[in-house]
């Protein structure tokens, strides 16, 4: 291939990567599926709230709602829960609040209930590490409306926290009150014709009262001092707040209204999903991305204007003299594809990192298209599961194809170890903060049975796919290198300190890292902070630009490496944009301390061991990129050289 058309060709793939990612933002806000059908409901028919679990940001353990001495149905139902939805520690269950659709009802007695001294504690407890108890109407999460003064706008917090700590008037001593009246509105958009009515909002306003009444208790036929609707009495305050204390009885009650809404039933969630920092966020996104595209496009000018000269100057020698004088990247010609020290491992990596590839463009593109949008609870999770299993055949493939390239016989060998080598470490990191979470008697540890279809998941169809592609790749015939590999290895020259293997491994990844470090934020809070994440557009554009910048930083440094004549670049250049996932990790832990309020040992042990996780992921999916293009490239310019 002559300069001319490389660079060509290196151009116009530059140009449609860069394409795709900036028409990859469109459809943001293009379209919306809700994965749910609407529901229609008559005046009159009956509503019922699903309780879910109870969420704290200070100690990330879910708890069941029914953990604690709330008011119970005759029996308790658990809805059926997909595989995300278990993975997460949801637990969505039936409740003792079933409401009349557009039918308002004041002062509703749900129970009386007496604590004993362990549900004291256990509610003093939660009430300090500010859980929030977490409701669910009609596929809609309950949400508290909070006046944002300084926008003048409402912003909305999911769920209402269990209780709230006080001091009454005139004591310096602290107390714990627990909200023990709801006020709920549901907010409906009616149609006109029909009449029918469709659940568009679910709001509460929590309310601490210390309820009295007249005569003797008759269960919710009794007629409340403290919220009378009869006599135009009810609870807009918590000035007689109920305390938490062993012994005392404490009456449970609710209002409801109904208000008619303007808000269509396709558009309800855009009230949830309204970010409080949009602005910020925007910005953040654009200038992210135009700085990355400008230096990419710097490295990638600099590159193509370099080796087109290295190129042309090569190919131009014609005497002996002028052939023993040359210098730099071709003099290492006959050593470059010389197979590295522990190749089986970098082909298991590569595999690894080819599963994870595919995994995360299968997931964006569902989730550009919204098929996984947040009304889908537990769906983006199932989605990359069920795709991870499935990418297990392109693992096996990439892995026996270098394999088969470095001499290898054993595919067998090989194949066992990429089906088992990530999720092994990966599932027994799993199975130990499970462990921490099942000690905590939370309902985020994953229940026997859902470790066993995860476990069936590995073994009945992962491990197969990884063995027919595997099977299928050792096939196919092994990978020439472009140029001929030296019997004995050249002896590398002593190297300048720029050109340290761990100086410019860790460089490398800084430019990478940088390209997603402002979105990570953002997903850091919705894990963390149980807030929702949907702009899925920009998070396949900032996917799109992380390949272009992991690829052209690796190229570049690999070809400072082969002009120093160091041909030990197979390592180095996965590892040179795998670095990037050290950065993530220190910013996991900046975010650790400066934004979240986990106080908790084993919950501060659940962050960073998921966190370690993700940046050994992070690691092997940027590690992949780096090395796919720095072999496509040492590739391409050997094969544009005369070598004699």
């Amino acid at each position: 291939m002559r300069p001319p058309a490389m660079l060509r060709r290196a151009a116009a793939a530059l140009a449609l990567a860069l394409a795709l990612g900036i028409l990859a933002a469109a459809p943001a806000s293009a379209f919306y599926l809700p994965g749910v059908a609407p529901n229609d409901f008559h005046k009159k028919d009956p509503l019922l709230v699903k309780v879910n679990k109870l969420t704290s940001t200070k100690t990330q353990l879910p708890y069941s709602y029914y953990s604690l001495p709330f008011c119970k149905p005759d029996s308790i139902v658990d809805s059926a829960e997909n595989l995300g939805e278990v993975l997460r520690g949801d637990r969505i269950e039936n409740s003792p609040y079933v409401f009349e659709m557009r039918e308002p009802k004041m002062c509703q007695i749900v129970c009386r209930s007496s604590i004993d001294d362990k549900q004291a504690k256990e509610l003093k407890e939660k009430i300090g590490d500010e859980y929030r108890v977490n409701m669910i109407l009609d596929n809609l999460p309950l949400v508290v409306p909070i006046a944002w003064q300084d926008r003048n706008a409402i912003v909305y917090q999911g769920g209402y926290h269990v209780g709230v700590k006080g001091q009454y008037a005139g004591s310096k001593d602290e107390k714990v009150f627990i909200h023990n009246h709801l006020t709920f509105f549901v907010k409906y958009h009616k149609d006109e014709t029909t009449e029918l009515s469709r659940i568009v909002g679910f709001e509460v306003k929590p309310f601490s009262i210390n309820h009295q009444f007249e005569g003797q208790w008759n269960d919710k036929n009794t007629r409340l001092i403290t919220c009378d609707p009869h006599s135009s009495k009810l609870v807009t305050n918590s000035d007689t707040p109920q305390e938490v204390e062993a012994g005392k009885e404490i009456i449970f009650t609710y209002d409801v209204g109904f208000e008619e809404s303007d808000v269509k039933w396709a558009s309800r969630w855009d009230t949830y999903l309204l970010m409080t920092d949009d602005q910020i966020h925007w910005f953040s996104i654009v200038n992210s991305l135009m700085i990355v595209l400008f230096l990419s496009g710097m490295l990638a000018m600099i590159m193509l204007r370099t080796l087109y000269r290295d190129i042309s100057r090569y190919n131009q020698l014609e005497t002996e003299e002028e052939a023993q004088e040359e210098t730099g990247w071709k003099l290492v010609h006959g050593d470059v594809f010389r197979p590295p020290e522990n190749s089986d491992l970098l082909c298991v990596c590569v595999g690894t990192g080819v599963q994870f590839f595919g995994m995360l463009l299968v997931t964006m593109i569902f989730a550009v298209l919204g098929f996984l949008s947040p009304s889908n609870r537990g769906g983006l999770m199932t989605a990359m599961l069920l795709t991870w299993v499935l990418m297990g055949l392109f693992a096996g493939y990439a892995s026996s194809r270098f394999y088969k390239m470095f001499k290898g016989s054993e595919w067998k060998s090989i194949t066992l170890r990429t089906a088992f080598l990530f999720p092994g470490i990966a599932f027994g990191i799993f199975f130990i903060l499970n462990a921490l979470i099942w000690g905590e008697k939370s309902s985020g540890a994953v229940p026997f049975t859902t470790m066993f279809a995860l476990v069936l998941l590995w073994f009945g169809i992962s491990v197969p796919l990884v063995f027919v592609g595997s099977y299928l790749g050792f096939k196919q015939p092994a990978i020439e290198a472009p140029v001929k590999t030296n019997k004995i290895p050249r002896q590398v020259p002593e190297q300048a300190w720029y050109m340290n293997p761990s100086f410019t491994i860790l460089i490398g990844g800084i430019l990478p890292f940088g390209a997603v470090f402002i979105e990570l934020f953002f997903i850091l809070t919705s894990i963390w902070l149980h807030q929702f994440y949907y702009i899925f557009g920009f998070l396949f554009l900032v996917f799109i630009i992380l390949i272009i910048t992991c690829a052209e930083i690796t190229i570049v440094l690999c070809y400072f490496q082969l002009c120093s004549e160091d041909y030990n670049w197979w390592w180095r250049s996965y590892l040179t944009s795998g670095s990037s996932a050290i950065y993530l990790f220190l910013y996991a832990g900046f975010y650790f301390f400066t934004k979240l309020q986990i106080t908790k040992l084993v919950s501060g042990i659940l962050y960073f061991g998921y966190m370690l996780l993700a940046s050994f992921a992070f690691c092997v999916l940027t590690g992949t990129i780096g090395f796919c293009a720095c072999f496509w490239f040492t590739r391409l310019i050997y094969s544009s050289v005369k070598i004699d």
